[in-house]
Protein backbone atom coordinates (compact mmCIF):
# COMPACT_ATOMS: atom_id res chain seq x y z
CA UNK A 1 0.00 0.00 0.00
CA UNK A 2 1.33 3.84 -0.94
CA UNK A 3 1.26 6.71 1.18
CA UNK A 4 1.48 10.15 -0.05
CA UNK A 5 2.41 12.09 2.96
CA UNK A 6 2.97 15.51 0.53
CA UNK A 7 1.22 18.56 1.67
CA UNK A 8 1.33 22.47 0.87
CA UNK A 9 1.13 25.76 2.40
CA UNK A 10 -0.91 28.08 -0.35
CA UNK A 11 0.97 27.40 -3.71
CA UNK A 12 3.98 25.86 -2.12
CA UNK A 13 4.27 21.95 -2.98
CA UNK A 14 6.35 20.08 -0.21
CA UNK A 15 7.21 16.21 -0.85
CA UNK A 16 6.38 15.05 3.17
CA UNK A 17 4.50 17.20 5.46
CA UNK A 18 7.67 17.24 8.39
CA UNK A 19 9.56 20.70 9.35
CA UNK A 20 11.85 21.64 11.65
CA UNK A 21 10.77 23.95 14.41
CA UNK A 22 12.43 27.24 13.62
CA UNK A 23 15.41 27.78 16.78
CA UNK A 24 15.71 24.03 15.95
CA UNK A 25 19.03 22.57 14.04
CA UNK A 26 18.67 26.08 11.56
CA UNK A 27 21.13 28.59 12.95
CA UNK A 28 24.67 28.18 11.17
CA UNK A 29 25.04 27.35 7.46
CA UNK A 30 26.57 23.87 8.23
CA UNK A 31 23.29 23.22 9.95
CA UNK A 32 20.80 24.67 7.25
CA UNK A 33 22.65 22.04 4.72
CA UNK A 34 21.87 19.37 6.95
CA UNK A 35 17.76 20.11 6.83
CA UNK A 36 18.35 20.67 3.41
CA UNK A 37 19.86 17.16 2.64
CA UNK A 38 17.83 15.41 5.46
CA UNK A 39 15.27 12.62 3.07
CA UNK A 40 12.93 12.62 5.46
CA UNK A 41 12.30 16.44 6.18
CA UNK A 42 9.85 18.31 3.68
CA UNK A 43 11.43 21.51 4.00
CA UNK A 44 13.48 24.23 5.76
CA UNK A 45 12.55 26.70 8.27
CA UNK A 46 15.57 29.00 8.79
CA UNK A 47 16.23 30.77 12.65
CA UNK A 48 13.64 33.46 13.49
CA UNK A 49 16.17 36.14 12.29
CA UNK A 50 16.58 39.98 14.09
CA UNK A 51 17.98 42.08 11.91
CA UNK A 52 21.30 41.83 13.34
CA UNK A 53 23.15 38.50 14.67
CA UNK A 54 22.41 38.11 18.72
CA UNK A 55 24.11 35.48 20.89
CA UNK A 56 20.47 35.80 22.76
CA UNK A 57 20.11 35.12 26.32
CA UNK A 58 23.06 33.96 28.83
CA UNK A 59 23.87 30.50 29.89
CA UNK A 60 22.25 28.48 31.04
CA UNK A 61 19.35 28.51 28.65
CA UNK A 62 18.07 25.04 27.75
CA UNK A 63 16.87 22.30 30.11
CA UNK A 64 15.67 18.68 29.51
CA UNK A 65 13.02 17.77 31.37
CA UNK A 66 11.27 14.60 32.16
CA UNK A 67 8.20 14.86 29.57
CA UNK A 68 10.15 17.90 27.53
CA UNK A 69 12.24 21.11 27.97
CA UNK A 70 12.66 24.45 29.27
CA UNK A 71 14.32 26.71 27.44
CA UNK A 72 15.14 31.02 27.43
CA UNK A 73 17.16 30.88 23.97
CA UNK A 74 16.55 34.81 23.32
CA UNK A 75 16.35 34.69 19.70
CA UNK A 76 20.09 34.18 19.19
CA UNK A 77 20.82 34.29 15.17
CA UNK A 78 23.63 35.22 13.01
CA UNK A 79 21.35 38.21 11.41
CA UNK A 80 18.96 38.63 8.58
CA UNK A 81 21.07 39.20 5.64
CA UNK A 82 22.78 35.76 6.85
CA UNK A 83 19.36 33.65 6.54
CA UNK A 84 18.06 35.68 3.34
CA UNK A 85 21.41 35.00 1.50
CA UNK A 86 21.42 31.39 1.97
CA UNK A 87 17.47 31.13 1.11
CA UNK A 88 18.40 33.25 -2.59
CA UNK A 89 22.04 32.04 -3.45
CA UNK A 90 22.00 28.67 -2.45
CA UNK A 91 21.60 25.46 -3.91
CA UNK A 92 18.14 25.05 -2.68
CA UNK A 93 16.79 21.88 -3.22
CA UNK A 94 13.22 21.81 -0.96
CA UNK A 95 10.91 24.33 -0.04
CA UNK A 96 11.77 26.71 2.46
CA UNK A 97 10.42 29.00 5.25
CA UNK A 98 12.61 32.76 6.12
CA UNK A 99 11.77 32.98 9.46
CA UNK A 100 11.97 36.78 10.89
CA UNK A 101 11.22 38.83 14.42
CA UNK A 102 12.75 41.86 14.48
CA UNK A 103 12.77 43.65 18.23
CA UNK A 104 10.50 46.21 17.36
CA UNK A 105 7.03 47.04 15.02
CA UNK A 106 9.37 49.10 13.08
CA UNK A 107 12.47 46.19 12.75
CA UNK A 108 9.41 43.91 11.33
CA UNK A 109 8.59 45.85 8.83
CA UNK A 110 11.59 46.92 7.97
CA UNK A 111 12.93 43.21 7.55
CA UNK A 112 9.79 42.50 5.40
CA UNK A 113 10.48 45.62 3.22
CA UNK A 114 13.76 44.44 2.24
CA UNK A 115 12.43 40.71 1.59
CA UNK A 116 9.50 42.21 -1.11
CA UNK A 117 12.67 44.02 -2.76
CA UNK A 118 14.56 41.05 -2.86
CA UNK A 119 14.23 38.31 -5.79
CA UNK A 120 13.60 35.64 -2.44
CA UNK A 121 9.99 34.28 -3.43
CA UNK A 122 9.71 31.91 -0.94
CA UNK A 123 7.39 31.25 2.43
CA UNK A 124 8.04 34.22 4.94
CA UNK A 125 7.01 33.59 8.38
CA UNK A 126 6.86 36.57 10.57
CA UNK A 127 7.15 35.64 14.43
CA UNK A 128 5.14 37.58 16.64
CA UNK A 129 5.21 35.04 19.48
CA UNK A 130 8.18 34.48 21.34
CA UNK A 131 8.12 35.02 24.95
CA UNK A 132 11.88 34.70 25.79
CA UNK A 133 13.39 38.13 24.55
CA UNK A 134 13.88 40.40 27.68
CA UNK A 135 11.69 43.26 27.79
CA UNK A 136 10.19 42.12 24.22
CA UNK A 137 6.38 41.29 24.72
CA UNK A 138 4.68 38.48 22.80
CA UNK A 139 2.77 41.03 20.30
CA UNK A 140 0.57 38.65 19.24
CA UNK A 141 -1.29 38.75 22.52
CA UNK A 142 -2.18 42.55 21.92
CA UNK A 143 -5.49 42.01 19.47
CA UNK A 144 -5.30 45.41 18.39
CA UNK A 145 -1.46 46.04 17.97
CA UNK A 146 -1.44 42.65 16.14
CA UNK A 147 -4.37 44.04 13.52
CA UNK A 148 -2.59 47.20 13.16
CA UNK A 149 0.51 45.94 12.48
CA UNK A 150 -1.05 43.16 9.67
CA UNK A 151 -3.04 45.78 8.37
CA UNK A 152 0.66 48.17 7.80
CA UNK A 153 2.04 44.85 6.24
CA UNK A 154 -0.13 43.94 3.83
CA UNK A 155 -0.14 47.85 2.38
CA UNK A 156 3.25 46.43 0.73
CA UNK A 157 3.68 42.97 1.48
CA UNK A 158 2.66 41.25 -1.76
CA UNK A 159 4.84 37.73 -1.33
CA UNK A 160 3.14 34.73 0.67
CA UNK A 161 3.50 35.36 4.76
CA UNK A 162 2.42 33.44 7.81
CA UNK A 163 2.88 34.46 11.14
CA UNK A 164 3.99 32.33 14.21
CA UNK A 165 1.44 32.23 16.97
CA UNK A 166 1.92 31.83 20.79
CA UNK A 167 -0.90 29.58 22.82
CA UNK A 168 -3.82 30.52 23.49
CA UNK A 169 -6.05 29.15 26.18
CA UNK A 170 -9.70 30.85 26.25
CA UNK A 171 -12.24 29.78 23.83
CA UNK A 172 -12.90 33.60 23.23
CA UNK A 173 -8.91 34.63 22.60
CA UNK A 174 -9.52 31.74 19.79
CA UNK A 175 -12.67 33.97 18.53
CA UNK A 176 -10.83 37.12 18.88
CA UNK A 177 -7.26 36.28 16.84
CA UNK A 178 -9.18 34.42 14.05
CA UNK A 179 -11.51 37.67 13.31
CA UNK A 180 -8.62 39.71 12.93
CA UNK A 181 -6.60 36.90 10.65
CA UNK A 182 -9.64 36.06 8.13
CA UNK A 183 -9.03 39.96 7.35
CA UNK A 184 -5.94 39.23 5.28
CA UNK A 185 -4.18 36.81 2.72
CA UNK A 186 -1.76 34.91 4.95
CA UNK A 187 -0.07 32.11 3.33
CA UNK A 188 -0.58 30.02 7.21
CA UNK A 189 -0.29 30.01 10.68
CA UNK A 190 2.31 28.62 12.67
CA UNK A 191 0.96 27.66 15.91
CA UNK A 192 1.93 26.83 18.94
CA UNK A 193 4.97 28.59 20.02
CA UNK A 194 6.39 27.76 23.19
CA UNK A 195 4.15 27.91 26.29
CA UNK A 196 5.72 30.49 27.49
CA UNK A 197 7.21 32.17 31.38
CA UNK A 198 6.88 28.27 32.81
CA UNK A 199 9.41 27.60 35.56
CA UNK A 200 11.42 24.63 36.70
CA UNK A 201 13.44 24.05 39.75
CA UNK A 202 16.52 21.89 40.82
CA UNK A 203 15.90 20.56 44.17
CA UNK A 204 19.28 20.07 44.78
CA UNK A 205 20.74 23.00 44.63
CA UNK A 206 17.55 24.49 45.28
CA UNK A 207 17.65 27.33 43.09
CA UNK A 208 16.37 27.77 38.88
CA UNK A 209 17.94 25.94 36.13
CA UNK A 210 17.61 28.55 33.86
CA UNK A 211 19.79 31.79 33.85
CA UNK A 212 18.17 34.48 31.89
CA UNK A 213 14.45 36.34 33.24
CA UNK A 214 15.13 34.86 36.90
CA UNK A 215 14.50 31.33 35.49
CA UNK A 216 11.47 31.90 33.66
CA UNK A 217 11.19 30.12 29.97
CA UNK A 218 9.17 28.47 27.23
CA UNK A 219 7.98 24.86 28.19
CA UNK A 220 8.17 22.60 24.87
CA UNK A 221 8.27 19.18 24.11
CA UNK A 222 5.30 16.42 25.14
CA UNK A 223 3.74 18.01 27.86
CA UNK A 224 2.81 20.80 25.43
CA UNK A 225 1.23 18.22 23.12
CA UNK A 226 -2.77 18.48 25.02
CA UNK A 227 -2.22 22.53 24.32
CA UNK A 228 -0.82 22.78 20.52
CA UNK A 229 -3.90 20.00 19.80
CA UNK A 230 -6.07 22.39 20.72
CA UNK A 231 -4.96 25.71 19.06
CA UNK A 232 -4.37 23.82 15.67
CA UNK A 233 -8.33 22.46 16.32
CA UNK A 234 -9.76 25.84 17.59
CA UNK A 235 -7.79 27.52 14.61
CA UNK A 236 -8.73 25.43 12.13
CA UNK A 237 -12.26 26.03 12.99
CA UNK A 238 -12.06 29.37 12.82
CA UNK A 239 -9.88 30.29 10.16
CA UNK A 240 -10.63 30.88 6.62
CA UNK A 241 -10.05 27.75 4.26
CA UNK A 242 -7.14 29.43 2.61
CA UNK A 243 -5.08 30.20 5.42
CA UNK A 244 -2.72 27.25 5.74
CA UNK A 245 -2.15 25.24 9.17
CA UNK A 246 1.80 24.30 10.44
CA UNK A 247 1.27 22.23 14.32
CA UNK A 248 4.03 22.69 16.13
CA UNK A 249 4.30 21.64 19.64
CA UNK A 250 4.25 17.99 21.45
CA UNK A 251 5.65 16.01 18.38
CA UNK A 252 7.83 13.02 19.85
CA UNK A 253 5.92 9.84 17.86
CA UNK A 254 3.68 9.73 14.88
CA UNK A 255 0.70 9.38 17.07
CA UNK A 256 1.33 12.79 18.02
CA UNK A 257 1.93 13.69 14.18
CA UNK A 258 -1.17 11.95 13.19
CA UNK A 259 -2.91 14.18 15.89
CA UNK A 260 -2.42 17.28 14.93
CA UNK A 261 -3.47 16.27 10.90
CA UNK A 262 -6.36 15.00 12.45
CA UNK A 263 -7.36 18.04 14.27
CA UNK A 264 -6.91 20.09 10.90
CA UNK A 265 -2.81 20.43 10.77
CA UNK A 266 -1.59 20.44 6.93
CA UNK A 267 2.08 20.56 7.86
CA UNK A 268 3.78 19.56 11.11
CA UNK A 269 7.08 20.64 12.61
CA UNK A 270 9.24 19.37 15.22
CA UNK A 271 11.22 21.04 18.18
CA UNK A 272 12.34 19.43 21.25
CA UNK A 273 12.77 16.07 20.38
CA UNK A 274 14.75 17.47 17.14
CA UNK A 275 16.60 18.79 19.48
CA UNK A 276 17.21 16.38 21.49
CA UNK A 277 17.35 13.17 18.99
CA UNK A 278 18.73 14.86 16.21
CA UNK A 279 17.53 14.36 12.10
CA UNK A 280 17.10 10.70 12.88
CA UNK A 281 13.67 11.81 14.68
CA UNK A 282 12.70 13.24 10.79
CA UNK A 283 12.82 9.51 9.44
CA UNK A 284 11.48 7.87 12.60
CA UNK A 285 8.02 9.72 12.90
CA UNK A 286 7.55 9.74 9.40
CA UNK A 287 7.93 5.89 9.21
CA UNK A 288 5.46 5.60 12.48
CA UNK A 289 3.28 7.87 10.51
CA UNK A 290 3.29 5.80 7.22
CA UNK A 291 2.80 2.98 9.79
CA UNK A 292 -0.19 4.16 11.44
CA UNK A 293 -2.22 5.28 8.40
CA UNK A 294 -1.43 2.38 6.24
CA UNK A 295 -3.17 0.42 9.66
CA UNK A 296 -6.07 2.96 9.05
CA UNK A 297 -6.28 2.21 5.15
CA UNK A 298 -5.51 5.82 4.53
CA UNK A 299 -3.55 6.68 1.57
CA UNK A 300 -2.29 10.88 1.89
CA UNK A 301 -3.31 13.13 4.66
CA UNK A 302 -6.50 14.40 3.21
CA UNK A 303 -8.03 10.81 3.93
CA UNK A 304 -8.22 12.19 7.78
CA UNK A 305 -7.19 15.74 8.22
CA UNK A 306 -9.43 17.88 10.08
CA UNK A 307 -11.72 15.15 10.48
CA UNK A 308 -11.49 15.13 14.14
CA UNK A 309 -14.42 13.06 15.82
CA UNK A 310 -16.35 14.85 19.03
CA UNK A 311 -17.44 12.03 21.96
Amino acid sequence: MTVDLSSKIQNTQFKNLFLNASGIHCQSKKELEELMNDHYSGGLVTKSATPNSRFGNPLPRYHSLPAGSINSMGLPNEGFQFYLDYVTHSNIQKPTILSIAGMSKEEDLELLHQIQDSKYQGLTELNLSCPNVIGKPQMAYDFASSNQMLKEIFAFFKKPLGIKLPPYFDLVHFDKIAKILNQYPLSHVNTINSIGNGMWVDIESESTVLKPKGGFGGVGGAIALPTALANVRALRQRLNSSINIIGTGGVTTGQDAFAHILCGADMVSIGTQLYEEGLGAFQRINNELIEIMKAKGYHSLDDFRGKLKEQ
